[in-house]
């Protein structure tokens, strides 16, 4: 209940252009996926080259939209941010690096970009795990309770595997930039199967772990 409370905090926090601790983890995320290059500031069009759809990244998480859906789907959290961080940090470079840079596969001329795409991934695992709500009663929302209280860690090791799961799903429809939203759905429908597995009592269980690379 503890572990559910801080995740939901966390979820509750909307991203703050002005706040330096939100600054941080922003340029945490550059760091950690160009290590050899120099911080840009905080409005860069070098921004872009992360998959922010303008200059200024606080501006994809106040307006950002559906990759092709219209509709507005924030505040996003600060926990996008720390998902991207955590997601960065365990891959230890390899998968993350070939899913900024679109290394596997034959891919299409229009790619998702990285950024907003992570933004999405994150709604999405929201949505599925029913976290907005005071106690989650979806069928995935409560097989991830039993996750989270083995794990502090599972929402950013499932944030991990759906964003690889996407990716790989992408890859197998030959998928374009108007096709983002049936690929994140498929890959959610994916997702919530591979939870309601009897024998997975962890994130590692999920068939969909091995797709990682470390």
């Amino acid at each position: 209940e503890e572990r559910l409370r801080n995740l939901q905090q966390r979820l509750g926090v909307p991203f703050d252009g002005s706040r330096v601790d939100h600054q941080d983890a922003l340029k945490l995320l550059w760091r950690l996926a160009y290590p050899n290059r120099e911080l840009p500031p905080l409005k860069s069009e070098l921004w872009k080259d992360m998959g922010w759809q303008g200059p200024d990244p606080s501006t994809d998480f106040r307006y950002a939209k559906d990759l092709t859906l219209t509709g507005f789907l924030g505040p996003f959290s600060l926990s996008d941010i720390y998902a991207s961080s955590c997601c960065f940090m365990l891959f230890e470079g390899e998968s993350f690096q070939r899913l900024l840079h679109k290394q596997d596969g034959n891919r299409a001329d229009w790619e998702y970009p990285f950024a907003v795409a992570g933004i999405n991934i994150s709604f999405m695992l929201t949505q599925m795990l029913d976290l907005q709500s005071g106690k989650p009663s979806s069928l995935a929302g409560i097989r991830f309770l039993k996750l989270l209280g083995e794990d502090e860690m599972a929402f950013d090791d499932l944030y991990c595997v759906a964003f690889q799961m996407m990716d790989a799903q992408w890859l197998v429809k030959r998928a374009s930039y108007m096709e983002f939203n049936d690929v994140l759905k498929s890959s959610r429908t994916q997702l919530e199967r591979e939870l309601s597995l009897e024998d997975v009592s962890s994130v590692k269980d999920l068939p969909a772990y091995n797709l990682l690379r470390w």
